[in-house]
């Protein structure tokens, strides 16, 4: 029994004795004038819609509110901060909730960053900056080679991969109404294409990963047959094929038994209540020629929709066989979505998510120019993910190769997320990571739902006065001149710098 049922339960046992006793001693009355505000604003708060800490815990949840009014003043310094040192949850949270609830994003007294601190990056301006019309269509990439039957034209920015099981089905369904909302596109996640991700037909890109779920045998093995019945559904607009991710890469994903109910093994085609452990890697293929034989299949069997691969980068040769594969037996992928080594996860072993696998902005530069020194570019489009959480950092993921991005962390903050670090225990205070039915009640669909397409708006937006700004006419302008990096006290270097750009088919020999 959860805080709001005690509470509830509790208020009717004390009114119902209240009542009693008054009719042999008429002063307890008293305590109902003291008791009764109390139970009535936890009613207020079982009821509101907005808060999922008030609903899912009446009259002491507004002890975080008052926390949070404290916070800038007294807990500036006590917050976690990223590799550059910026207070990622005091800054970044705030812009999250800030644009998802559309209110004013602006901040007073200047940056917030020490703009001499190795690491701190900014884009060049120009005296010449172009006018940004919030009122014109956004820009649309379109994902599909020479192979594919029916390309996507995707948004610059989407919901990166996130299953159903690892967050509740509340939160689910309101980030897809959201990419409904908003015009862009869901990722699932490995965990499968679920009731909750077609519910509200946002656009989805279906993540298939080591365990296959959904689209798996009795023994785990891939089934083209449940692949096809779902990847042809005119909701699944793009395919991926997970490799590995940038939170623990070369690790198979864990899913708790407190958190395999009957409902998500029977998405997944597994036994409930049991612990779930994906496997390191893929048993349909096992070379660089396998890999894209299985993109092909995958591409066929969907009726021709854009089919690609997600992976953290690690050894470098190996993503270098890859592209020798796609020259040989002319399969390419129409995307490859680049995780970066800080990628978040509910659950990762600390030398997994800390020490290993190839950072975002390396990972990225490293994919665009093997492609394009394999003259390959031009057929692939590059989705970047890894801790996007402003224009800013859109625009750097373009000036480094890549065409578009995905948000995971961002997204789940614009749905309430309040980073309580219980994702792995099934104990999420505000419905977004649990399973527990009486947590996920506190996540109204309905008003997270248009946060998140809030939240996707006003950040496209923020990129696109960033690239008008600097004096541009397109995104598809931006590239490593316009961004720089502080590398030390005295020194600034250019992207293009610091990332050495490879020619078009420099490799080919």
């Amino acid at each position: 029994m959860k805080v709001r049922e005690i509470f509830i339960l509790l208020s009717v046992i004390t009114t119902i004795s209240v009542v009693a006793i008054a009719q042999i001693w008429p002063p307890v009355w008293w305590f109902m004038l003291l008791f009764g505000p109390l139970v009535l604003i936890g009613f207020i708060d079982i009821f509101q819609p907005y808060h999922a800490i008030r609903r899912n815990f009446p009259v002491i949840g507004h002890g975080r509110f008052l926390l949070e009014k404290l916070r800038p003043e007294i807990m500036q310094y006590f917050v976690e901060t990223d590799t550059e040192g910026t207070p990622i949850n005091r800054m970044f949270r705030s812009l999250v909730y800030q644009r998802a609830k559309k209110v004013n994003d602006t901040m007073p007294f200047g940056t917030q960053m020490d703009v001499y601190r190795e690491g701190y990056e900014f884009m060049d301006h120009s005296m010449y900056a172009k006018h940004f019309d919030p009122t014109a269509p956004e820009p649309r990439v379109k994902v599909g080679g020479p192979d594919c039957k029916q390309p996507y034209k995707a948004s610059l920015l989407n919901i990166s991969a996130m299953s159903f099981g690892a967050l509740s089905k509340n939160a689910i369904m309101a980030l897809n109404k959201g990419a409904k909302i908003g015009g862009f596109a869901h990722n699932t996640g490995e965990g499968g294409l679920s009731p909750y991700h077609l519910k509200y037909g946002g656009d989805i890109i279906w993540q298939i990963g080591t365990a296959y779920f959904g689209c798996r045998t009795a023994d785990g093995h891939f089934c083209p047959d449940t692949y096809k019945k779902q990847a042809v559904l005119p909701q699944v607009k793009m395919i991926e094929i997970k490799l590995s991710q940038g939170a623990k890469p070369g690790h198979g994903g864990v899913l708790p038994a407190s958190k395999n109910t009957k409902e998500i093994a029977a998405i997944r085609h597994v036994k409930p209540h049991t612990t779930v452990l994906s496997p390191p890697t893929h048993a349909a293929f096992s070379s660089p020629k396998g890999l894209l034989k299985f993109v092909q299949k995958l591409r066929d069997l969907s009726g021709g929709k854009p089919v690609g691969f997600k992976l953290c980068v690690g050894k470098k040769q190996e993503f270098i066989d890859i592209c020798k594969a796609m020259l040989e037996t002319n399969i390419k992928p129409d995307f490859i979505t680049v995780d970066g080594g800080e990628g978040g996860t509910g659950a990762a072993p600390v030398e997994f998510s800390n020490s290993l696998g190839m950072p975002l902005r390396e990972g990225l530069a490293f994919v665009k120019d093997t492609l394009e020194g394999f003259d390959l570019k031009k057929d692939i489009k590059i989705i970047a993910s890894g801790k996007i959480f402003s224009g800013f950092h859109m625009a750097r993921a373009l000036a480094l190769g890549a065409d578009m991005c995905n948000s995971a962390r961002a997204m789940m903050l614009s749905i309430g997320c309040i980073q309580a670090r219980e994702c792995n225990t099934n104990t999420c205070p505000v419905g977004v990571a649990t399973q527990n039915n009486s947590l996920m009640k506190g996540l109204v669909v309905e008003d997270k739902a248009p946060r998140v397409a809030n939240f996707h708006k006003a950040t496209v937006h923020g990129f696109l006065e960033l690239v008008a700004a600097a004096g541009l006419e397109s995104h598809e302008q931006l590239d490593r001149r316009h961004v720089n990096r502080r590398v030390d006290m005295n020194h600034i270097m250019s992207y293009k710098e610091i990332y050495k750009e490879a020619k078009i088919g420099s490799l080919l020999n």
